[in-house]
């Protein structure tokens, strides 16, 4: 009885143990794609989000817009800008928050905007 006890434990720790290896191996292969597309979005859009202290998709969810408009952008910051004014019983955390992320988002914009001309002149000049 004791030996088929023994048995079950080590079967049991073995597919255990594959079970681990393999989900480590996949969490090593999303974190290695994972880097690739951080690396391949480019590098200014990185720096941006380090120096506003905002990711490009909490600044779009915090605006609410999923295109970069500028018009949208506008429109929804001073929409949610006006909401959350102390004045009217608004939170000065949530404004500066939505003020962040236009900031956030004008900084994507620009950048967005030097790739263009760089493109731009890259076919011009072929």
């Amino acid at each position: 009885m004791a030996r088929y006890l023994a048995q079950i434990i080590v079967m049991g720790a073995q597919v255990v143990g594959r079970a681990f290896a393999r989900a480590l191996q996949q969490e090593f292969a999303a974190s290695q794609a994972a880097a690739k597309a951080r690396s391949s979005a480019g590098q200014h859009s990185a720096a941006a989000s380090s120096i506003t202290g905002m990711g490009l998709q909490e600044a779009q969810q915090i605006l609410n817009v999923s295109t970069l408009s500028p018009e949208e952008i506008q429109k929804n910051y001073e929409h949610l800008f006006k909401v959350n004014d102390k004045t009217v019983g608004g939170s000065f955390y949530l404004q500066s928050k939505v003020v962040r992320a236009k900031e956030r988002l004008d900084e994507e914009l620009s950048i967005q905007t030097q790739q263009e001309k760089k493109q731009s002149q890259q076919n011009t000049e072929t």
